[in-house]
Protein backbone atom coordinates (compact mmCIF):
# COMPACT_ATOMS: atom_id res chain seq x y z
CA UNK A 1 0.00 0.00 0.00
CA UNK A 2 1.70 3.62 -0.94
CA UNK A 3 1.79 6.43 1.14
CA UNK A 4 -1.04 8.19 -0.47
CA UNK A 5 -3.48 5.05 -0.09
CA UNK A 6 -2.65 5.07 3.70
CA UNK A 7 -3.46 8.73 3.96
CA UNK A 8 -6.61 8.16 2.45
CA UNK A 9 -7.57 4.81 4.47
CA UNK A 10 -6.36 7.06 8.08
CA UNK A 11 -8.46 9.85 7.01
CA UNK A 12 -11.61 7.46 6.14
CA UNK A 13 -10.89 6.53 9.92
CA UNK A 14 -10.80 9.56 11.32
CA UNK A 15 -13.86 10.37 9.02
CA UNK A 16 -16.02 7.43 10.34
CA UNK A 17 -15.36 8.85 13.98
CA UNK A 18 -16.19 12.17 13.18
CA UNK A 19 -19.32 11.45 11.50
CA UNK A 20 -18.27 12.93 8.10
CA UNK A 21 -17.55 9.46 6.31
CA UNK A 22 -19.38 10.50 3.21
CA UNK A 23 -18.01 13.76 2.74
CA UNK A 24 -14.62 12.24 2.51
CA UNK A 25 -16.22 8.95 0.24
CA UNK A 26 -17.26 12.39 -1.98
CA UNK A 27 -14.09 14.21 -1.95
CA UNK A 28 -12.07 10.40 -3.03
CA UNK A 29 -14.54 10.68 -6.24
CA UNK A 30 -14.10 13.92 -7.13
CA UNK A 31 -11.76 15.93 -9.72
CA UNK A 32 -9.80 18.73 -9.87
CA UNK A 33 -11.96 20.45 -12.74
CA UNK A 34 -15.59 19.31 -10.81
CA UNK A 35 -13.80 21.08 -7.46
CA UNK A 36 -12.71 24.00 -9.19
CA UNK A 37 -16.26 24.68 -10.82
CA UNK A 38 -17.79 24.58 -7.41
CA UNK A 39 -14.91 26.71 -6.16
CA UNK A 40 -15.78 29.44 -8.91
CA UNK A 41 -19.02 29.37 -8.02
CA UNK A 42 -19.34 29.24 -4.42
CA UNK A 43 -16.26 30.66 -3.16
CA UNK A 44 -15.13 33.20 -6.19
CA UNK A 45 -17.88 34.79 -7.77
CA UNK A 46 -18.91 38.41 -6.46
CA UNK A 47 -19.47 39.44 -3.70
CA UNK A 48 -17.49 36.55 -2.29
CA UNK A 49 -14.66 37.73 -3.91
CA UNK A 50 -13.47 41.37 -5.80
CA UNK A 51 -14.26 41.15 -10.00
CA UNK A 52 -10.60 41.41 -10.80
CA UNK A 53 -10.13 38.48 -8.03
CA UNK A 54 -12.41 36.50 -9.64
CA UNK A 55 -11.01 37.36 -12.93
CA UNK A 56 -7.50 35.57 -11.75
CA UNK A 57 -9.49 32.80 -10.63
CA UNK A 58 -10.91 32.27 -13.67
CA UNK A 59 -8.16 32.53 -15.57
CA UNK A 60 -5.98 30.60 -13.41
CA UNK A 61 -8.76 27.59 -13.40
CA UNK A 62 -8.63 26.98 -17.18
CA UNK A 63 -4.96 26.82 -16.84
CA UNK A 64 -5.29 24.00 -14.27
CA UNK A 65 -7.59 22.37 -15.96
CA UNK A 66 -5.67 21.28 -19.02
CA UNK A 67 -3.11 19.81 -16.48
CA UNK A 68 -5.13 18.40 -13.38
CA UNK A 69 -8.76 19.10 -14.50
CA UNK A 70 -9.26 15.19 -15.00
CA UNK A 71 -7.26 14.23 -11.90
CA UNK A 72 -9.07 12.88 -8.56
CA UNK A 73 -8.09 15.38 -6.11
CA UNK A 74 -6.33 12.45 -3.96
CA UNK A 75 -4.31 11.76 -6.71
CA UNK A 76 -2.38 14.94 -6.88
CA UNK A 77 1.04 14.71 -5.31
CA UNK A 78 3.91 17.50 -4.77
CA UNK A 79 5.95 16.53 -7.24
CA UNK A 80 3.44 17.18 -10.10
CA UNK A 81 2.69 20.52 -9.21
CA UNK A 82 6.64 21.40 -8.86
CA UNK A 83 6.57 19.94 -12.85
CA UNK A 84 3.54 21.99 -13.37
CA UNK A 85 5.25 24.94 -12.56
CA UNK A 86 8.81 24.29 -14.19
CA UNK A 87 6.41 23.63 -17.99
CA UNK A 88 4.76 26.85 -16.79
CA UNK A 89 7.87 28.54 -16.55
CA UNK A 90 9.64 27.65 -19.43
CA UNK A 91 6.14 28.42 -21.44
CA UNK A 92 5.46 31.61 -23.80
CA UNK A 93 2.71 34.44 -22.89
CA UNK A 94 -0.21 33.64 -25.88
CA UNK A 95 -2.93 36.18 -26.71
CA UNK A 96 -5.73 36.00 -29.11
CA UNK A 97 -5.67 38.41 -32.15
CA UNK A 98 -7.88 38.86 -35.23
CA UNK A 99 -5.49 36.42 -36.99
CA UNK A 100 -4.94 33.59 -34.19
CA UNK A 101 -2.87 33.38 -31.14
CA UNK A 102 0.25 34.89 -31.06
CA UNK A 103 3.17 34.18 -28.49
CA UNK A 104 5.45 36.80 -27.06
CA UNK A 105 7.92 36.66 -24.09
CA UNK A 106 8.59 34.18 -21.45
CA UNK A 107 6.01 34.07 -18.44
CA UNK A 108 7.08 35.86 -15.38
CA UNK A 109 7.62 33.89 -12.36
CA UNK A 110 5.61 36.62 -10.70
CA UNK A 111 2.45 35.05 -12.65
CA UNK A 112 3.24 31.53 -12.42
CA UNK A 113 3.59 32.29 -8.67
CA UNK A 114 0.06 33.89 -8.98
CA UNK A 115 -1.08 30.57 -10.29
CA UNK A 116 0.25 28.15 -8.01
CA UNK A 117 -1.26 30.73 -5.14
CA UNK A 118 -5.04 30.04 -6.41
CA UNK A 119 -3.95 26.32 -6.93
CA UNK A 120 -3.46 26.04 -3.14
CA UNK A 121 -6.13 28.54 -1.82
CA UNK A 122 -8.27 25.99 -3.83
CA UNK A 123 -7.03 23.06 -2.31
CA UNK A 124 -7.04 24.14 0.95
CA UNK A 125 -10.96 24.96 1.21
CA UNK A 126 -10.75 21.16 -0.10
CA UNK A 127 -9.13 20.10 3.11
CA UNK A 128 -11.13 22.22 5.15
CA UNK A 129 -14.44 20.75 3.54
CA UNK A 130 -13.05 17.49 4.57
CA UNK A 131 -12.89 16.78 1.06
CA UNK A 132 -8.79 16.03 0.98
CA UNK A 133 -6.79 14.47 3.64
CA UNK A 134 -4.11 17.34 3.15
CA UNK A 135 -2.74 19.73 0.55
CA UNK A 136 -0.14 18.49 -1.00
CA UNK A 137 1.33 22.55 -2.11
CA UNK A 138 2.00 22.06 0.94
CA UNK A 139 5.43 20.20 0.07
CA UNK A 140 5.80 22.17 -3.20
CA UNK A 141 9.14 24.55 -3.42
CA UNK A 142 8.60 27.38 -5.60
CA UNK A 143 11.49 26.76 -8.94
CA UNK A 144 12.68 30.23 -8.65
CA UNK A 145 13.16 32.54 -6.24
CA UNK A 146 10.61 35.68 -7.07
CA UNK A 147 12.63 38.73 -6.09
CA UNK A 148 11.05 41.71 -4.12
CA UNK A 149 7.44 40.79 -4.64
CA UNK A 150 6.92 40.16 -0.82
CA UNK A 151 8.93 42.95 0.16
CA UNK A 152 6.90 46.03 -0.06
CA UNK A 153 9.06 49.10 -0.37
CA UNK A 154 8.65 51.19 2.94
CA UNK A 155 8.37 55.16 1.91
CA UNK A 156 10.93 57.53 4.05
CA UNK A 157 9.27 60.69 4.98
CA UNK A 158 12.18 62.46 3.13
CA UNK A 159 11.09 60.47 0.11
CA UNK A 160 6.98 61.21 0.27
CA UNK A 161 8.13 64.66 -0.02
CA UNK A 162 10.49 64.38 -2.63
CA UNK A 163 7.45 62.62 -4.44
CA UNK A 164 5.20 65.07 -3.49
CA UNK A 165 6.94 67.87 -4.67
CA UNK A 166 7.32 65.88 -8.66
CA UNK A 167 3.62 65.04 -8.68
CA UNK A 168 0.44 66.43 -10.26
CA UNK A 169 -1.52 68.36 -7.48
CA UNK A 170 -4.61 65.31 -7.42
CA UNK A 171 -1.71 62.46 -6.69
CA UNK A 172 -0.02 64.52 -4.50
CA UNK A 173 -3.24 64.41 -2.53
CA UNK A 174 -3.59 60.76 -2.92
CA UNK A 175 -0.67 60.05 -1.61
CA UNK A 176 -1.09 62.25 1.01
CA UNK A 177 -4.41 60.39 2.22
CA UNK A 178 -3.01 57.26 1.40
CA UNK A 179 -0.15 57.66 3.94
CA UNK A 180 -2.23 58.86 6.64
CA UNK A 181 -5.58 57.09 6.89
CA UNK A 182 -4.28 53.90 4.53
CA UNK A 183 -6.77 53.43 2.28
CA UNK A 184 -6.90 51.55 -0.58
CA UNK A 185 -6.06 53.80 -3.79
CA UNK A 186 -8.46 52.55 -5.89
CA UNK A 187 -11.28 50.60 -3.98
CA UNK A 188 -11.44 52.97 -1.74
CA UNK A 189 -9.87 56.46 -2.84
CA UNK A 190 -9.92 57.46 -5.89
CA UNK A 191 -13.81 56.57 -6.11
CA UNK A 192 -15.18 58.58 -3.57
CA UNK A 193 -17.90 61.10 -3.72
CA UNK A 194 -18.04 64.11 -2.15
CA UNK A 195 -20.81 63.00 0.35
CA UNK A 196 -18.67 60.27 1.73
CA UNK A 197 -16.33 63.39 3.33
CA UNK A 198 -17.47 64.87 6.63
CA UNK A 199 -14.89 67.78 6.68
CA UNK A 200 -16.65 68.64 10.24
CA UNK A 201 -16.04 65.72 11.82
CA UNK A 202 -12.74 64.85 10.70
CA UNK A 203 -14.09 61.52 9.04
CA UNK A 204 -15.13 59.70 5.94
CA UNK A 205 -17.39 56.90 4.76
CA UNK A 206 -16.34 54.26 3.31
CA UNK A 207 -19.18 52.14 1.77
CA UNK A 208 -17.59 48.83 0.24
CA UNK A 209 -14.68 47.76 3.19
CA UNK A 210 -14.04 44.17 4.47
CA UNK A 211 -15.52 44.42 8.10
CA UNK A 212 -18.53 42.25 9.12
CA UNK A 213 -21.10 45.27 7.89
CA UNK A 214 -19.40 46.20 4.56
CA UNK A 215 -19.22 49.60 5.98
CA UNK A 216 -16.38 51.95 8.40
CA UNK A 217 -16.11 55.39 9.38
CA UNK A 218 -12.18 56.41 9.16
CA UNK A 219 -10.95 59.00 11.20
CA UNK A 220 -8.95 61.65 8.96
CA UNK A 221 -6.04 63.26 10.83
CA UNK A 222 -5.04 66.88 10.01
CA UNK A 223 -2.27 66.04 6.75
CA UNK A 224 -5.43 63.90 5.33
CA UNK A 225 -7.83 66.45 6.14
CA UNK A 226 -5.28 68.88 4.60
CA UNK A 227 -5.48 66.87 1.53
CA UNK A 228 -9.07 66.58 1.37
CA UNK A 229 -9.87 69.85 1.45
CA UNK A 230 -6.74 70.40 -1.35
CA UNK A 231 -8.20 68.19 -3.52
CA UNK A 232 -12.18 69.89 -3.01
CA UNK A 233 -10.77 72.08 -4.45
CA UNK A 234 -9.26 71.25 -7.66
CA UNK A 235 -12.32 68.58 -7.89
CA UNK A 236 -14.82 70.93 -9.79
CA UNK A 237 -18.31 70.65 -9.17
CA UNK A 238 -19.27 67.13 -9.79
CA UNK A 239 -19.77 64.28 -7.21
CA UNK A 240 -16.49 62.28 -7.54
CA UNK A 241 -13.63 63.96 -5.66
CA UNK A 242 -11.60 61.76 -8.29
CA UNK A 243 -13.15 62.76 -11.29
CA UNK A 244 -12.71 61.98 -15.04
CA UNK A 245 -10.55 64.63 -17.65
CA UNK A 246 -13.01 63.07 -19.95
CA UNK A 247 -16.31 64.23 -19.54
CA UNK A 248 -19.29 62.30 -18.23
CA UNK A 249 -16.60 59.44 -17.67
CA UNK A 250 -17.24 59.16 -14.06
CA UNK A 251 -13.99 59.39 -11.81
CA UNK A 252 -10.52 58.41 -12.74
CA UNK A 253 -9.93 55.06 -13.66
CA UNK A 254 -6.34 54.00 -12.94
CA UNK A 255 -2.95 56.56 -11.98
CA UNK A 256 -0.48 54.15 -13.22
CA UNK A 257 0.90 56.21 -16.06
CA UNK A 258 1.33 59.21 -13.85
CA UNK A 259 2.90 57.22 -10.56
CA UNK A 260 5.61 56.36 -12.83
CA UNK A 261 6.21 59.09 -14.01
CA UNK A 262 6.38 61.04 -10.72
CA UNK A 263 8.69 58.60 -9.81
CA UNK A 264 10.81 58.98 -12.61
CA UNK A 265 11.11 62.64 -12.07
CA UNK A 266 11.77 62.45 -8.67
CA UNK A 267 14.50 59.92 -9.01
CA UNK A 268 13.08 57.51 -7.23
CA UNK A 269 12.87 53.81 -8.39
CA UNK A 270 9.83 52.62 -9.46
CA UNK A 271 8.04 50.97 -6.81
CA UNK A 272 4.02 50.06 -6.44
CA UNK A 273 1.86 52.50 -5.38
CA UNK A 274 -0.45 49.89 -3.35
CA UNK A 275 3.22 49.72 -1.10
CA UNK A 276 2.22 53.46 0.16
CA UNK A 277 -0.67 51.41 2.72
CA UNK A 278 2.64 49.91 3.97
CA UNK A 279 3.87 52.59 4.78
CA UNK A 280 0.89 53.70 6.97
CA UNK A 281 1.35 50.24 8.63
CA UNK A 282 4.83 50.53 9.07
CA UNK A 283 4.30 53.85 10.44
CA UNK A 284 1.76 53.30 13.10
CA UNK A 285 4.12 49.54 14.40
CA UNK A 286 6.50 52.42 14.90
CA UNK A 287 4.60 54.62 16.85
CA UNK A 288 3.23 51.83 19.51
CA UNK A 289 0.19 50.65 17.73
CA UNK A 290 0.02 46.63 18.51
CA UNK A 291 -0.21 44.36 15.30
CA UNK A 292 -3.55 43.49 15.67
CA UNK A 293 -4.80 46.81 15.81
CA UNK A 294 -2.88 47.68 12.82
CA UNK A 295 -4.68 44.54 10.91
CA UNK A 296 -8.25 45.83 11.65
CA UNK A 297 -7.77 49.30 10.58
CA UNK A 298 -6.16 48.25 7.61
CA UNK A 299 -9.01 46.05 7.13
Amino acid sequence: MNSAKRTFVRHRDLARDDNVLEVVRKGEGLTLGQWVEHFLTIYSTPPVRAEKTHAVNVRVAKILNVTFGPRKLGEITADEIEVFLRVRLRQRRRFKTSKGYRETGVVKPSTVHQEFRVLRRILNVAVRKRLLPSNPCCGVEFPVTVKGMFRPHYVPWSEQQRIESHAPAYLCNAIRIVTETGMRIYKELICMKRDQLDLTNAVVWISDSKTPSGEVEVPLTELALDAFRRQLAISGGGQYLFPSEAINRGHQKSIKTAWRATLRRANVPYFRIYDLRSTYAIRLSAGGVADEWVTQLLR
